[in-house]
């Protein structure tokens, strides 16, 4: 199985399981956070593979490069920048990760006005 054909298949499956989450996010940002992950993926890849940290076995990419980095690369750019905000959003709205589980406002600061 080719990088491109796992890609598409992990991707697929995230999209279908964060589906009600992502419908709830607004699009613009979360386009411009992969944008600007997928620059700086182009970026500092083709760094760590001219540097030698890292190869790609050539019958496993399909052989498009942006800059250095293999299209395939990206996806996991695309993923994080995606699919970190609805995690954020789904443990974020757990009472159990509130560090005020009753929902009052945290007490103010000694020395503070009110």
């Amino acid at each position: 199985m080719t990088n491109i054909v796992l890609n598409v298949i992990v991707l697929l499956l995230l999209t279908v399981v964060s589906l009600p989450v992502l419908r709830r996010l607004r699009g613009r940002p979360l386009v411009w956070a992969a944008l600007f992950v997928c620059a700086l993926t182009a970026v500092f890849d083709t760094l760590m593979i001219d540097v030698g940290l890292y190869v790609f076995d050539p019958a496993k990419i399909l052989g498009v490069h942006v800059l250095g980095a293999p299209l395939e690369d990206f996806a996991y750019a695309i993923a994080a920048a995606v699919f970190v905000p609805v995690l954020w959003t789904v443990l974020g709205r757990s009472r159990r990760t509130s560090s005020h589980p009753d929902g009052q406002p945290a007490p103010a600061a000694a020395g503070t006005p009110d």
